[in-house]
């Protein structure tokens, strides 16, 4: 019996995760690497802490109760997690358990001093770290001591902050098991971490060393401030040696203590660079080991290293794979269409298939390669350029690259490849223009909706591919990229020569105010116009108030007096806008009519905030303030020298940005349109797939790829683990922050600006929507959670066009991601809304209810008293 209790560190590797935990399963195959030594030890296995729990009494009422409870009620966690612990702590080991840990300690030396370490089964994964979650006691001498440190670590599965970061992750307590790893102590000169990629940075070619006298514990305690190496391709290019003035070291009956360090020694190096640089290759055998950057836990021994700890480091940002050994520079798709979430591998699918570049995917997000474009000498100067009119975050992130001169190589010029960044676009400025490429798009899409009805199964797939192609040549029609180029470049000239000719900034906001033809800034019209129905029926919007998340909403409308015209209006809006959502670049997301209750909120909103009429007023107002705009700068223009000729080419600007810019909305409004004619054919082949026992849930397919899916379909077979697998990873991408720029070394790059003309203390972004406003901070990253009063300036992470139903509500926008013509930038100026974008770290730094200052002209925002 005694061998499911107890394993000895040479019995463990990797494989054996669910036997004796992460950390355990990890020393193992650390001891198995050549040149490595790990101190000697055994594993008391999770079939010990298996059977301790089925002997507590009701701890399975308990683990009941505590799943129940919400994250944040840390006030009930405690208390139910002490109690937990308490009970587990209070467990009689049985006889058979003990004999076995007490043999196994004999073998190793039973009057020695151990380590006794929690090694749980969600612990050191790929995935999630856990660090620091469970608890690791040093210094243990003698059977009676050992026995009552295994029961801690057992109970240590429930501290509280073990139990939150499970309740946050999704992980059930009943999935995790706890084993216990028993570790011959080392008495250290000195100890630390070593991360074999620059934790900050995420560069994998930077190793960085962590070092301070004595035991580990200083460190990781925060007690000392360590000395700090950085290594690349075997040498030290950075250090930094602090004053150490403490160290912990181990009492002679057990337990440690704090002791000063003799003030000679507290600034000498706690390793040597011919050390660091030895531990640094030690470090690269063993990520090359487990196949992925690790943070690893060290100890110096007599001039010799031994390994105590090795965990992947799950913070760090992935890198897109490649097939060469190439440096390459990755911009981040996420922040051009502001929805910087990751997606589900069918939604990371079908956007490269119908994008128009070549894609790659890291952290759950898609990437496009620049390095060709800022290897060229010619184009370079172009590319940055509109980098930095879209966003100087990414300028500069490029800008950094660039500065280290042997990253990104210079290539010779293709022959009769223009330039990036070309002359201006030559358009005819004619609104029928317009009028053609829309009414196409939708002779396009009906086309699509007609054809793809009669086709299923493999048939279905094969229809897919051919009505990509077509997506592609919508999408690339020559046409319309001159539209929208034409109403990009009109902007940009009417801001930089109205600021030199009459110093006014970013006078094109007022100048494309109610510009017509805008299908997004419509869309938040329209739901004004949708509340104005409603608004005249009591009983329709008390209904309203209390079935806010009930998705059935619409067939109990008719039953109370208005309830008719209220769901034919919600209705007819969905029909015309229902295939938008939040994060509408991935097809999987649920659409506005799968889930039309996301609306209510916002029609409630509306009926609250604004008088009827509302839509019709907003608009007009806007296009006779663009219109003053325009007489007034064309006035003070003709007063100038030259002024006639300034003038007419002004006012030629001028119609040319209201004719196109509103169009520019449009090709994204298609392929959303489209997206959700694929999805729901996609999601018929996926009920089939369920009812014929192929697939647990619909829903399962979104984690597959559109070949994947494709296979299943043709096979009728499916892989359960692959699907589980993606569902883990998915879960992991979340708390990843995607960079603007990644290189192939896996440094994210954020990007900084490089301003010194905004007040002390202010937050400074890009400014896209002209005007100054001051009221209340609504930080908001769930639209559904939105509880708008009148004035309030919202701030959230990033706005796509679902949000612009909330913009109508709002006086003011802040976002973190964002750049001077990407949506939400667009219908800020529309609605003559100030707005401040690219403000790193917004939703973290401007506290719910604020009172905060924007100023949309200068780009930058205060945080008032």
């Amino acid at each position: 019996m005694n061998e499911q209790y107890v394993l000895d560190l040479q019995e463990v590797d990797e494989t054996q995760m669910a036997v004796v935990g992460g950390k355990a399963a990890h020393l193992g195959g650390l001891s198995r690497i050549e040149g490595i030594r790990v101190p000697a030890g055994f594993c008391v296995t999770t079939t010990a802490f298996r059977q301790i729990m089925a002997e507590v009494p009701s701890i399975g009422d308990r683990l009941d109760h505590l799943s129940r409870l919400h994250p944040d009620d840390r006030e009930a966690i405690r208390t139910l997690s002490a109690e937990i612990r308490r009970t587990i702590e209070g467990a009689a080991i049985p006889d058979g358990m003990a004999a076995a840990i007490t043999r196994a300690l004999a073998r190793l030396g039973e009057r020695a001093a151990y380590a006794v370490r929690s090694s749980a089964t969600a612990e050191d994964l790929p995935t999630a770290s856990f660090a620091g979650q469970q608890d690791t006691y040093l210094n243990v001498v003698g059977p009676a001591a050992i026995l009552r440190h295994v029961s801690r670590c057992w109970a240590s599965l429930f501290t509280e902050r073990a139990v939150t970061y499970r309740l946050r992750n999704g992980i059930g307590h009943r999935n995790v098991d706890m084993a216990v790893f028993v570790q011959r102590m080392v008495f250290p000169d000195a100890a630390g971490i070593l991360f074999t990629a620059d934790p900050v940075t995420g560069n994998r070619k930077v190793a960085t060393v962590d070092a301070s006298f004595g035991l580990g514990e200083a460190l990781v305690s925060g007690l000392v401030t360590p000395d700090v190496f950085k290594v690349r391709d075997g040498e030290v290019i950075a250090k930094a040696v602090a004053a150490k003035k403490r160290a912990v070291h181990t009492l002679p009956d057990g337990g440690t203590a704090e002791v000063a360090i003799d003030p000679q020694r507290q600034e000498q190096p706690a390793l040597t660079d011919a050390q660091v640089v030895r531990l640094v290759q030690l470090g690269r055998r063993i990520e090359a080991q487990f196949g992925r950057p690790q943070d690893i836990e060290w100890c110096l021994v007599d001039d010799d290293f031994q390994i105590v700890q090795s965990r992947p480091i799950t913070t760090l940002f992935p890198v897109p794979e490649t097939d060469d050994r190439e440096n390459h520079v990755y911009l981040s798709v996420g922040h051009q269409q502001m929805m910087t979430d990751p997606m589900k591998p069918l939604g990371l699918s079908m956007w490269k298939l119908t994008a128009m570049a070549p894609m790659h995917e890291a952290g759950g997000r898609l990437f496009v390669d620049a390095t060709r474009h800022l290897a060229s000498p010619a184009g370079r100067a172009g590319f940055l350029e509109m980098a930095g009119r879209g966003d100087p975050l990414t300028r500069d992130a490029l800008e950094t690259v660039l500065d280290r001169h042997d990253f990104v190589p210079t290539l010779p010029e293709a022959p009769g490849r223009p330039p990036v960044g070309a002359a201006p676009t030559s358009i005819a400025t004619d609104p029928v223009i317009v009028t053609e490429l829309i009414e196409r798009s939708q002779a396009s899409i009906a086309a699509l909706r007609r054809d793809i009805r009669t086709k299923t199964g493999p048939a279905l797939f094969d229809f897919l591919l051919e009505a990509f192609q077509e997506h592609k040549r919508v999408l690339s029609d020559p046409l319309s990229m001159q539209a929208i180029m034409a109403g990009m470049e009109a902007t940009w000239w009417l801001n930089d020569r109205l600021q030199e000719w009459l110093g006014e900034r970013n006078a094109a906001d007022t100048l494309t105010l109610s510009a017509p033809g805008n299908i997004t800034s419509e869309m938040g019209l329209a739901l004004l116009d949708v509340a104005d129905v409603i608004r005249p029926h009591p009983e329709v919007v008390a209904f309203l108030l209390q079935s806010v998340e009930d998705d059935g909403f619409l067939d109990e409308l008719p039953k109370f007096a208005g309830g008719s015209e209220a769901r034919d209006a919600i209705e007819a809006y969905l029909d015309r806008y229902g295939m938008r959502c939040v994060g509408e670049i991935d097809i999987t997301r649920p659409r506005w009519s799968e889930r039309p209750s996301t609306l209510v909120p916002l029609i409630l909103d509306n009926i609250k905030l604004f008088e009827p009429g509302a839509a019709a007023r907003r608009f007009e107002q806007g296009r006779q303030e663009a219109q003053k705009k325009e007489q007034d700068v064309l006035a003070r223009l003709r007063a100038l020298p030259d002024g006639k000729q300034k003038a007419d080419e002004t006012k030629r600007m001028i119609d040319r940005v209201r004719t196109f810019i509103g169009y520019r909305e449009y090709p994204k409004y298609g392929i959303v349109s489209r997206y959700f004619v694929y999805k729901q054919a996609l999601l018929e082949e996926a009920e089939r797939l369920v009812r014929t026992g192929v697939l647990t849930e619909k829903e399962d397919v979104f984690y597959l790829t559109f070949q994947e899916l494709h296979d299943v379909v043709r096979s009728n077979r499916a892989d359960e683990k692959l699907i589980q697998q993606r569902k883990d990873a998915f879960r992991s991408y979340q708390s990843l922050t995607p960079p603007r720029v990644l290189t192939s070394d896996g440094e994210a790059i954020t990007g900084a600006y490089r301003r010194d003309d905004v007040p002390t203390g202010a937050l400074i972004g890009i400014p896209v929507s002209a005007g100054t406003v001051e009221g209340r901070a609504r930080v908001i990253l769930d639209m559904a959670q939105a509880a708008l009063e009148p004035g309030d300036i919202l701030v959230t992470a990033h706005t796509d066009p679902s949000w612009t139903p909330l913009f109508v509500g709002i006086a003011g926008l802040v976002t973190e991601v964002g750049g001077a013509m990407t949506h939400g930038a667009v219908i800020a100026r529309e609605y003559g809304l100030p707005a401040v974008v690219g403000v790193l770290d917004a939703t973290r730094l401007i506290p719910d209810g604020q009172r905060i200052r924007v100023h949309g002209s200068d780009g930058y925002v205060e945080l008032l008293p």
